[in-house]
């Protein structure tokens, strides 16, 4: 299952919801189910003191665009999103385990990522593989690959978060949607990913995932670390 946090270092409350991402990826708590994280961080606090090094406006629309779906009101920081379809916030984190536990009861197809590699006349271009099993669902879904930083920390010097050394897992670095899935097909594509510079292959992982078209939920999804 897929495990979007939407975070921002410029915001006091969301440095427990950065722990508890961690604990989610390193300890696995859910039998039976892989939880892929990816921690997304937002830019509507870059103006409260400290920006963001990590802030994406791709990020901050990403989240808008659930908020309807989700019934929420309005964007919020730190906020849970499970497989698309399901909102905790930090005020109800014992509802935490129970979105997971649903979560792991709705069946998914099988995502693979394969063949990665740097391309040889351009090592800051990677290579890979993406297929998928046939879509049951009765809805197209869109086929997304993200790149993510496994460890980031940060100094925070500033805004609310000021004087704290800040640790992040699974930090997204972009997220480009590759194709799409109609209904009752398969998906099967080559996928070329530009690294941003100085990324390492050993510092990143690799998730793809594949959701309902119109940001709905999550179909399936895999994480491959280079």
């Amino acid at each position: 299952m897929l495990v979007e946090l939407f975070t921002s270092e410029g915001c006091s409350s969301c440095p427990p919801a950065d722990v508890i991402l961690q604990r989610l990826d390193d300890y696995q708590p859910i039998p039976g189910a892989q939880l892929i994280v990816l921690s997304e961080h937002v830019t509507y606090w870059d103006q409260q003191g400290w920006k963001d090094p990590n802030s994406s406006t791709a990020f901050t629309d990403r989240q808008s665009a659930y908020e309807s779906p989700l019934g929420e009101k309005e964007p919020y920081t730190p906020q849970f999103v499970i497989d698309g379809n399901q909102s905790v916030s930090l005020e109800k984190l014992k509802d935490l385990e129970d979105a997971l536990n649903k979560a792991k009861e709705n069946a998914k197809i099988p995502v693979r990522i394969t063949n990665i590699s740097p391309d040889p006349s351009n090592p800051a271009t990677l290579r890979l593989h993406i297929e998928t099993d046939a879509n049951p669902d009765k809805h197209n879904a869109d086929v997304y690959v993200a790149v993510a930083l496994n460890h980031v920390e940060s100094q925070v010097l500033r805004g609310e978060n000021g004087g704290k050394h800040l640790i992040h897992v699974a930090v997204l670095q972009q997220l480009n949607k590759v194709g799409k899935i109609p209904k009752g097909k398969s998906f099967a594509q080559d996928v070329e990913v530009k690294l941003k510079p100085n990324e390492n292959l050993k510092d990143i992982r690799l998730v793809a995932f594949a959701q309902e078209s119109g940001q709905g939920k999550l179909i399936g999804a895999a994480m491959q670390k280079p």
